[in-house]
């Protein structure tokens, strides 16, 4: 599931919230996004803590390149991925860009290359 309007931009720096309307707007290219308690939410599933591992580091490094961090909470066979922008104090379209890179990044399955034995 790629988004490529989305995931072919880059974060900006010193964004500002945006309004519910331009919200919904933009989570509708975003399925299996949902928007919780004012963050950007979606669970990724794996088959097991390696697939997990490599899905997250892929994430870090393009969040790092991005310079937009999201909050994750890692278990053995899932990744819980929320965004949000704390300094414009709500959700911004860098959430929403790097929601779009991070299905790209789980529907090119980095994650399920070179599973070990």
């Amino acid at each position: 599931m790629t988004h490529p309007e989305l995931s072919a931009r880059h974060c900006a720096p010193r964004t500002t919230a945006l309004d519910p309307a331009t919200c919904a707007a933009l989570l509708a290219q975003l399925p299996a996004w949902t928007i919780e308690g004012g963050k950007l939410c979606r669970s990724f599933a794996f088959r097991n803590y390696y697939q997990t591992l490599a899905f997250v580091n892929a994430l870090a490094y393009m969040t790092h390149a991005q310079d937009h961090h999201p909050e994750l909470t890692v278990g053995y066979n899932a990744c819980a991925a929320r965004y949000d922008t704390h300094s414009a104090g709500g959700l911004t379209e860098n959430d929403f860009i790097c929601a779009a890179k991070a299905d790209a990044i789980y529907s090119a399955g980095a994650h399920a290359a070179a599973v070990p034995a």
